[in-house]
């Protein structure tokens, strides 16, 4: 049978070191990539295509979980994180993450984490899982009941308004994501129209209420 190969994205070298050694141990995974950031993710992830990615969710550009949502492909993820709150937790697993891992778990969780996610089956570190899956199913009846302004922008506006709320300019955006600048100003002021939202200030507000900032 193939190995588990896998993708870690993680902005700490020594992190990433330490999770590839870690995985190389098993004898059904192997790391096949690695990247510091979220936009470099996107672009390896789309040509390696990995079975599961394993992603952080502070990034220095976007978060772990804008990068799943922005994936090209649905690929089964782990979210790997020091962040246990219940909200961060509903939003992995709403942007497509099949398993969510707390840092301070022990190292087998992760290894757990890899193969349940390659198998299709969800996985979360035990000292989550009770109060997590309640808030997922009540968030996701919130959904059906009345839709998230949020849900309803593409990808291109979250990783924009992203790169708004961590305070870059129009060309810094332009130049980090390759598009042009009114092409940036186009998808910031389409996205915080949808949201509601009239000020870079307000951007980083929102994002952090909704658990996808620190």
């Amino acid at each position: 049978m193939s190995p588990i190969r896998v993708f870690l994205v993680d902005d700490h070298p020594i992190v990433r070191k330490g999770l590839r050694e870690l995985l190389a141990e098993q004898r059904d995974i192997e790391v096949v990539g690695e990247a510091g950031n979220g936009q470099e993710a996107l672009s390896a992830v789309s040509v390696l295509k990995p079975d599961v990615v394993v992603v952080d969710i502070a990034l220095p550009d976007i978060s772990g979980i804008e990068v799943l949502r922005s994936m090209e492909r649905r690929i089964p993820a782990v979210i790997l994180s020091v962040y246990d709150g219940r909200q961060f937790v509903a939003q992995a697993l709403r942007a497509g993450a099949l398993a969510y891992v707390l840092k301070e778990s022990a190292l087998h969780d992760l290894v757990a984490a890899v193969r349940a996610a390659a198998a299709g089956q969800r996985y979360l570190s035990p000292k989550l899982s009770p109060t997590a899956i309640e808030e997922y199913e009540l968030s996701r009846a919130g959904r059906a009941a009345e839709l998230d302004p949020y849900e309803a922008l593409t990808p291109r506006e979250r990783q924009v308004l992203h790169l708004v709320a961590e305070g870059l300019t129009t060309r810094e955006i332009s130049a980090r994501l390759g598009i042009s600048r009114k092409t940036v100003d186009t998808h910031r002021v389409n996205g915080m129209r949808k949201l509601d939202l009239h000020s870079a200030v307000e951007v980083t507000r929102y994002l952090q209420r909704r658990g996808l900032r620190p």
